[in-house]
């Protein structure tokens, strides 16, 4: 359904109860998504960014609620990923005078994944557009979270739509943030944050500066994923200045897989430790528990302790996405340390810990093996490394 958000913006987007999973499957999406797209009347008819290539049709068929699309004057392409720019062809087979507006890197990133040979203009941060009452104000944002990615702000009705940014795969009837169940809403933005955006961190506080040093005035974020936020918009923005901080809170996740739950004894012993030393933890079984889920844990607490039984003189293979996921968004302020189980030869403890140091998490001290099932001083001997490694967590 159409939806008008502003006096002649219209949310003309698509909600996707059904998705499962995000970027082929790297990123659960237990919630569905939405892909947001924005159609703005004035002298000139503009939409800004379109939807993933399965829905064409139905973007196709919100704009012809409004207006034929054939009457398009500007294409705004945030983003060519194809969850905000695959219906772009579509659309611009109806809309054949229409101008695609994209950041400078777009010139390289529009072509190599469409093939297209549009009517492109590049724009840079402060450059604007006039669309005759208001007028269009862009702002480049490379690697947040791809190199051609650009916000757009519409002056007159104070519209941020910084595509990515600000974001969350969350499919909801409502369109306003101030719609839907809030604890929910921020579970999702987390997590979009987390997965997405955390090796940017630094890029996302230096943009957040930026865009507030503009003065200009916000009544509304558009993101293209999500819900709107409407009732006192910069509350997202106090947010990812938060999350880029990554001030952990003094809290651990233990992360382990097991095959005969020697090391799976072992982690609910270490966290007993923790326990002991009043220390808020979770025990997470990662060949049970959804990665990106367990990456939110990751990123929330201070230390993070991995674990796996020794395997073909390596590790379960059950641990080694989320080690990957770790190495590549190279989460700040962390502790660490490793353990494992084995039987005729260990090893696993010391992979895990060169792991961490690759992650560039801090570790603690070496880790502990226990060979065979743990027996009641291996479980003491667990529960002692749990209670020291709290100590160095409170520390900090």
């Amino acid at each position: 359904m159409v939806v008008e958000i502003k006096d002649g913006v219209y949310w003309v987007g698509v909600v996707d109860w059904e998705l499962k999973h995000f970027h082929g499957h790297e990123l659960s999406t237990h919630r569905g998504s939405t892909y947001n797209s924005y159609l703005i009347l004035d002298e000139k008819k503009v939409l800004v960014d379109g939807v993933w290539t399965p829905f064409a049709d139905q973007l196709i068929a919100n704009i012809s609620e409004i207006i034929d699309p054939a009457e398009l004057d500007i294409v705004v392409a945030n983003h060519a990923e194809v969850d905000h720019a695959g219906a772009l062809p579509t659309v611009m087979r109806h809309a054949r005078d229409a101008t695609v507006v994209c950041s400078p890197k777009g010139l390289d990133s529009f072509p190599g994944n469409y093939h297209v040979d549009w009517d492109f203009q590049a724009v840079k941060t402060g450059e604007t557009i006039d669309i005759g009452s208001n007028e269009l104000i862009f702002v480049e944002a490379p690697m947040l979270h791809w190199p051609d990615s650009m916000f757009t702000y519409l002056t007159g009705r104070n519209i941020l739509m910084p595509n990515d940014a600000f974001g969350q795969h969350y499919a909801t009837a409502g369109r306003f943030n101030d719609e839907v169940d809030q604890e929910e809403l921020y579970e999702e933005a987390l997590k979009y944050y987390v997965n997405i955006l955390t090796p940017f961190s630094n890029l996302v506080s230096k943009k957040i500066e930026e865009v507030v040093g503009l003065g200009l005035p916000v009544d509304m974020i558009a993101p293209s994923h999500g819900v709107i936020w409407r009732e006192d918009p910069m509350q997202i923005v106090s947010k990812y200045q938060e999350w880029a901080a990554q001030e952990p809170e003094c809290k651990a996740v233990i992360l382990y897989d097991t095959m005969w739950n020697a090391t799976g004894r072992m982690a609910a012993a270490i966290g007993d430790g923790f326990g002991d030393e009043g220390v808020d933890y979770k025990c997470l079984h990662m060949a049970l528990t959804d990665r990106n889920d367990a990456l939110v844990e990751v990123f929330k607490a201070r230390t993070v302790v991995v674990g796996s039984p020794t395997f073909n003189n390596g590790i379960l293979a059950g641990m080694t996405p989320i080690l990957e996921e770790l190495k590549g968004l190279r989460m700040k302020n962390k502790l660490g340390a490793s353990f494992g189980s084995y039987g005729w030869s260990g090893g696993a403890a010391k992979i895990l810990q060169e792991r961490l140091a690759e992650a560039k998490i801090e570790v603690i001290r070496d880790g502990i093996e226990v060979k065979w099932q743990p027996d009641a001083e291996g479980l003491a001997t667990c529960r002692e490394f749990g209670r020291e490694l709290a100590a160095a967590t409170k520390k900090t």
